[in-house]
């Protein structure tokens, strides 16, 4: 017998983790009608989506017929937020690529979004490169939108922090688990593994935001946001060094000057984050705690996925609970 739309909005949800990924489950599972939860070792302030560039693009992460779907999912709930959302914007951005077969995101984009770059638009050093207006959604201004939204809408936070699924199904209640890489010692996931990230924030600079992910180990790009610039970048899987590394530094801005930029960005900052990095985000229920659910291993593209993966758990959740 399935229980009524009364009864599943009365249903408990406790959401692990504060990131992006954490913040949209709550709130998408907020908007399907459950109370919710939320705990987390670090408040949002403290997690590696604080740190990104946040750009939309789908950047190292797997399966990609999910994750396109999620990431054009995303793109439009992101679009819509840019009316009202604090820190989300729509920008032009510039990508290089290598075969356009393999550029499957184009595909889930609305008609008209994505064009073939012009040579004169190319940096130096750039063959091909495809230009879009993607979302933008700035970390210190979005996350504690998101966090405020959460709290608006009835939930409830608790800075808690759990070693072992054990611990967490003895909630004895639905459970989403978006704890990124922590999850490789809550669920013992040696799958799970760190991509090194540095960035430098800068002074705004006045060059088109683009990036060149083609070269592993060489990712370059530059993302401009409302008061100042994120460039980037770092790639090294199996890297857990959380410090900043000079020699990282000297590589980046060095990366820059080959793609012909000249001016020396005035860094205000070094930021330093672990990527989770999967050979496939995991995105289901536990086999042993079936009352938990997971969602982590987003690599560099969490942000570029939330929605899509939170608003898709949130119709998995409704049909489980409500028995449809």
């Amino acid at each position: 017998m399935s229980k009524s739309p009364e009864q599943t909005r009365k249903q408990s949800i406790t959401v692990i983790g504060s990131g992006i990924i954490g913040l949209t489950s709550a709130i998408a599972l907020q908007e399907a009608g459950f109370r919710v939860q939320l705990y987390a070792k670090e408040k949002f302030g403290h997690t590696l989506s604080h740190k990104v560039g946040a750009v939309w693009f789908p950047y190292t992460i797997e399966p990609k017929k999910k994750t396109d779907r999620w990431a054009a999912v995303s793109y439009e709930r992101y679009k819509e937020e840019s009316a009202y959302a604090e820190g989300v914007s729509m920008i032009p951005f510039l990508n290089s690529y290598k075969d356009l077969s393999e550029e499957e995101w184009v595909k889930h984009l609305p008609p008209g979004t994505v064009r073939e770059a012009a040579l004169s638009e190319l940096p130096n050093g750039m063959e091909k490169g495809l230009i879009a207006d993607v979302p933008l959604a700035e970390p210190p201004r979005y996350l504690p939108y998101l966090f405020r939204k959460f709290l608006e809408n009835g939930g409830e936070f608790e800075l808690k922090e759990f070693k072992t699924l054990k611990d967490l199904a003895s909630l004895d209640n639905w459970m989403i688990n978006c704890t990124g890489l922590g999850a490789r010692e809550l669920c013992g996931d040696q799958d799970l593994h760190p991509m090194r990230g540095q960035i430098l924030r800068a002074e705004k600079m006045n060059i088109p935001s683009f990036a060149d992910p083609i070269r592993k180990g060489a990712l370059t790009y530059i993302i401009n946001r409302s008061q100042d610039s994120i460039i980037g970048g770092t790639d090294y899987e199996d890297d857990w060094n959380e410090e900043q590394d000079p020699k990282d530094t000297q590589l980046i801005l060095g990366r820059l000057k080959s793609f012909g930029i000249q001016s020396s960005p005035q860094v205000i900052e070094t930021l330093v984050g672990l990527r989770p990095k999967r050979k496939a985000v995991r995105f289901e229920f536990d086999e042993e705690f079936p009352q938990i659910f997971h969602n982590y291993g987003h690599g560099g593209a969490g942000f570029t996925v939330a929605w899509g993966c939170a608003l898709e758990l949130a119709e998995i959740l409704h049909r489980k609970i409500s028995g449809e």
